[in-house]
């Protein structure tokens, strides 16, 4: 099968059902779309409806629970099931991308797709698709997960835009908090996967250590997350977990001189405004893949650890050496590497508390978070 008569425009879906980073990576590609499609609709899972509207190029957003994607999947639903196929039959869906990660089949999507009317559907499959997919394309093992969507889309028929896998998102952002100083360090301490961040007493660690150096630190965080926020910020930081809509934090994130974050979908929120990133990084899987994509990026952590491209979610080895090794003179000098000189003298008094910080400190009752390359 080959993209020899693959579409040029109409209404075309393109399919990302994980999680934020992977839907943020899925922007060059989507871009490549919506130069020459009519109409583009993205499919995600539900949860992220609001990273999807984030990415330029798509039109609307449609959210299903793919009982073949999660790690901890729920049964499938029948209903849900022929909601999806009437919606896109409703919607006249001509074309579609399904985007995937190298462990993750496209053909359930795919069939369902074609019980939908779709006309056109392109992947890239590992496993013999029958009359399921008009584009099986394949790829190197290696390939970032932005430059991986991008090839699928590329090869059938649509061209990438000036900034190619780049990732971006729409603005005008909303404003910046007012709460917010001039210039600051974003620390990300939590992430989806436990064996993906380090422990909260190293997180803190490291926000002492950039307070002590001169940075005023923000640490962010989702509202599931605010014990551990709490924890990681109390004495250092302004504590600033779960009080951000998506949108809010990507105006936080692109704001800052630079992030600390572990791989988890606000290191990728960072990449998409153009902020650069400390990656706090577990080898679980392979950082060629999965690193933030376009900007600048300093990765910490012991690569060749035991857990080296293992997918474990929980860390197979005590104490988390990976990540918990990682020094806060190392994360200082990171960031120093990608922000320069901080805006106070070193040693100079960072804010202790939120009560003893009160002109950074984020107002109460904002809404909570909504979240779940090669340079």
């Amino acid at each position: 099968m080959s993209a020899a008569n693959g579409p040029r425009g109409g209404h075309v879906l393109v399919a990302r059902l994980d999680s934020l980073g992977d839907v943020l990576l899925a922007g060059g590609a989507v871009r490549a779309v919506a130069g020459s499609a009519r109409r583009v609709t993205m499919l995600v899972a539900p949860g992220q409806e609001a990273t999807a509207s984030l990415l330029p190029g798509v039109d609307d957003v449609i959210a299903f629970d793919a009982a073949w994607v999660p790690l901890e999947p729920r049964p499938v639903d029948h209903r849900a099931t022929r909601r999806l196929i009437r919606t896109l039959r409703r919607r006249r869906v001509e074309v579609a991308m399904i985007l995937t990660s190298f462990h993750q089949s496209p053909l359930p999507l795919a069939l369902l797709l074609r019980l939908a009317g779709v006309s056109w559907i392109g992947a890239i499959s590992e496993d013999y698709p029958g009359s399921l997919l008009d584009l099986r394309h394949r790829v190197p093992d290696d390939l970032p997960e932005a430059e991986r969507s991008l090839s699928l889309v590329e090869t059938a028929g649509f061209p990438a835009d000036a900034d190619g896998a780049r990732l971006a998102v729409r603005r005008p952002l909303p404003a910046r908090p007012d709460w917010l100083p001039d210039r600051y360090v974003v620390l990300h301490p939590g992430a989806a996967v436990p064996a993906r961040c380090p422990s909260a007493e190293t997180s803190r660690s490291f926000a002492a250590a950039l307070g002590a150096a001169g940075w005023p630190v923000v640490v962010t965080g989702s509202a599931a997350e605010r014990e551990l926020t709490a924890a990681v910020a109390a004495g250092h930081a302004v504590d600033a977990g779960g009080r951000s809509e998506l949108a809010e934090l990507a105006a936080v994130l692109d704001g800052a001189a630079a992030v600390v974050a572990p791989n988890t979908g606000p290191a990728h929120l960072a990449a998409a405004v153009g902020t650069p990133v400390v990656s706090l990084y577990a080898p679980v899987v392979p950082f060629e893949r999965w690193q933030p994509y376009g900007v600048p990026v300093v990765r910490l952590g012991d690569q060749q650890a035991a857990c080296r491209s293992t997918r474990s979610r929980s860390c197979p080895v005590a104490g988390h050496p990976c990540l918990n090794s990682i020094s806060p003179e190392e994360v200082v000098a990171a960031v120093g590497t990608l922000a320069g000189a901080p805006p106070r003298p070193l040693g100079a008094t960072a804010p202790t508390s939120l009560t003893s910080a009160t002109d950074l400190t984020p107002p109460a009752g904002l809404p909570g978070l909504t979240t779940g390359g090669r340079p």
